[in-house]
């Protein structure tokens, strides 16, 4: 048995010796090229804003309208897009949206004991931009408004993420993404 085991082995180490070295490193880096981005969304000039909900009443300034008034203002400023009053006029939709979903419970108290419990929200706007001529949903971004107790406080913290999907957008559509290569090396 031992003669078996040590030929075993042997042949183990051999097959192993004769195969190739594969650099690893090389085969990840292949793996983390982006993916194509669609190209609808920077070859398209003309763009729809569609406002698909506004925030609770009361909890940010500004009224159910602001996030998609903000948006309007920002997209007419860049003006990396004409934005056009009706959807057939466009070839993409930018839906805007904001929600916040209750994603906890914070429950208080001592000895086991529950003394109160509140929900946890986490305010977010949605972006999703859409294509008229398929009518495929393209990209979607989501960007969390952090929380805070005052309202000067909340509507800042709305402003910067307002902010900070608009860059998204900037970020994607600002230029196109690598050209897919049809050559391996």
């Amino acid at each position: 048995m031992s003669k078996i085991m040590k030929r075993v082995f042997v042949c183990a180490a051999f097959a192993m010796a004769c195969v190739p070295v594969v650099d690893l490193r090389a085969q990840n880096q292949k793996e983390l090229l982006p993916a194509p981005l669609p190209m609808q969304i920077f070859t398209a000039r003309k763009v729809f804003i569609s406002n698909a909900g506004g925030d609770p009443l009361g909890y940010y300034s500004g009224g159910p309208d602001r996030a998609y008034d903000k948006l309007y203002a920002v997209l007419k400023g860049w003006g990396r897009y004409e934005l056009v009053a009706a959807p057939g006029d466009a070839e993409l939709v930018f839906e805007i949206s904001f929600a916040m979903p209750t994603v906890a419970e914070d429950v208080s108290g001592g000895n086991g004991f529950t003394v109160s419990s509140r929900p946890v929200k986490d305010p977010q706007f949605r972006l999703a931009i859409v294509d008229l001529k398929t009518h495929v949903l393209l990209w979607t971004f989501t960007e969390h408004v952090q929380p805070a107790g005052l309202q000067m406080n909340r509507d800042k913290n709305f402003d910067q993420a307002l902010t900070a999907l608009v860059n998204d957008v900037r970020n994607v559509a600002g230029q196109p993404g690598p050209a897919a290569s049809g050559s391996s090396k």
